[in-house]
């Protein structure tokens, strides 16, 4: 038996400087969570991963968690 595919739609832009909402599709060691469990659309989790690359590199968001190192 399959089960239902949930389809998720973010309303507002995808911003790179607000890592507490890109916190909520980033697992506790650090790793973005794939598209086929968020439930985003192919250009909707594109925009997503470049946001949450972005923030990593500016220093906002860290690359691995604290509990890994």
């Amino acid at each position: 038996m399959k089960t239902k595919k949930v389809k998720r739609v973010i309303e507002e832009f995808i911003d790179y400087k607000q890592p507490k909402k890109l916190y909520k599709f980033v697992t506790d060691q650090g790793k973005i969570i794939p598209r086929r469990i968020t439930g985003l659309s192919a250009k909707q989790h594109r925009e997503l991963v470049q946001a949450i690359k972005r923030a990593r590199h500016i220093a906002l968001m860290p690359y691995i968690s604290e509990a890994v190192k």
